[in-house]
């Protein structure tokens, strides 16, 4: 097991009716002036907006709103809070709704602190100093962005996704009530549940460490993950499987899964940011398109590792004498999974066929030009990351 430091700080309130603590949890946290961050009209047609607004006025806290975040939330809605929230006075951001929200809320939250332009810091130009306090209201159990030091930001000039993390993202607290998620679609919440075990499986598929612990949390979520999803598309209003998969979305990217080794691999998310900015497709479902073409192109780097998740996570017998069979058998396992929720396990079953162009544009700009290469469990250069994407077609 290697060194490790793993501090979360976000406050989890979890359970039903929690939303309308809201006023009090920014008021714990020295909010004067609050902006209300969210998407489209569900969470104001749910009554939901109502609710938090009555417990922000309940708390003397005075509000403004700001809504259109979007799957893959843009550059241009993050510049537009910035300028509300430096015109408003806001020094505290109430994101309401799923990762893209969230996302956008501390992009916004940089921008409020920093005295240049917000993209600088995705662009990797100039290193963030601070963030404006965030809080968050899940009604997505997905990206783990309630709890973690991660955002991605979409910047239309371009079409280029990217990531701008630190420490200083973590929200104050995260109210996580799963009856938000009943009326998720079908499609929302399976993409949301492939998400989740992505964030784990990154994590579980890295340079090799002796940290067995670890190791068994990944898996244990893993498997959480693969028995509740269907239950919850089956049943939307299943509490139980609701309150699963949301409390294992914010486990699976705070950290504690990489406790003991190092950050994850995260070749496929670098990859699905490509796809993400170019065809606009949803997280979860990018990332499955992918891992199956990813997996087939590593594996034999460790052949164990994915014989051990087959076994351990997918229930397949292990095959001494031939123990990549069993890899094999693993990689199939899950993209049976992902198909049995209607996942894609291929981009064309995204809805769209990459041309040759597409591929050698996809695989420059996630090299950064050419600048840089992904991956821990395997390094992954330009030509690599082309080969996975012409696979996954």
């Amino acid at each position: 097991m290697t060194n490790f430091s793993y501090c979360v700080p976000t406050k989890i309130v979890f359970g039903k009716g929690v939303e309308e603590q809201a006023g009090q949890e920014i008021l714990a946290c020295g909010g004067k002036k609050v902006l209300l961050h969210y998407g489209g009209g569900s969470a104001e047609r749910s009554g939901l907006l109502g609710r938090i607004e009555r417990s922000l006025e309940a708390a003397g806290l005075p509000y403004v709103r700001l809504g259109g975040v979007v799957p893959n939330p843009r550059l241009s809605l993050v510049r537009e809070g910035i300028a509300l929230c430096k015109q408003e006075n806001v020094d505290f951001i109430l994101a309401v709704g799923g990762g893209s929200v969230i996302d956008s809320a501390k992009a916004i939250g940089y921008g409020i602190v920093h005295d240049f332009d917000v993209w600088d810091i995705f662009s990797k130009k100039r290193a963030p100093t601070g963030c404006a306090p965030i809080g968050a209201v899940l009604t997505l159990s997905a990206t783990g962005s309630e709890t973690s030091a991660s955002t991605v930001i979409t910047n239309e000039d371009g079409w280029l996704k990217r990531s701008g993390n630190s420490e200083y993202i973590r929200p104050r607290f995260a109210l996580m009530n799963p009856e938000l998620t009943y009326t998720l679609p079908p499609y929302q919440t399976a993409s949301g549940g492939v998400d989740i075990m992505m964030h784990t499986m990154e994590r579980y598929f890295t340079a090799p460490a002796d940290a067995e612990l670890t190791d068994r949390m990944c898996e244990a979520l893993l498997k959480t993950v693969i028995h509740n999803l269907p239950i919850a598309l089956a049943n939307p209003e299943d509490y139980n499987a609701r309150a699963e998969l949301m409390w294992a979305g914010s486990l699976s990217h705070c950290d504690l899964l990489n406790a003991g080794r190092d950050r994850g691999d995260w070749s496929c998310h670098q990859m699905e940011h490509e796809l993400g900015g170019m065809f606009d497709v949803a997280h979860g479902a990018g990332l499955s398109a992918i891992w199956g073409s990813w997996a087939r192109y590593v594996y034999q780097h460790n052949i164990g590792r994915f014989a051990q998740f087959a076994v351990n996570v997918m229930d397949c017998t292990l095959d001494f004498a031939h123990p990549e069979r069993t890899a094999l058998e693993g990689i199939c396992a899950i993209e049976t999974f992902f198909h049995s929720v209607n996942m894609p396990t291929n981009i064309k079953e995204l809805g769209f066929t990459l041309t040759d162009a597409q591929i050698t544009e996809l695989a420059h700009k996630c090299a950064f030009d050419g600048t840089r290469t992904i991956g821990s469990f395997q390094t992954l250069n330009e030509q690599d990351m082309a080969a996975i994407f012409t696979a996954a077609r």
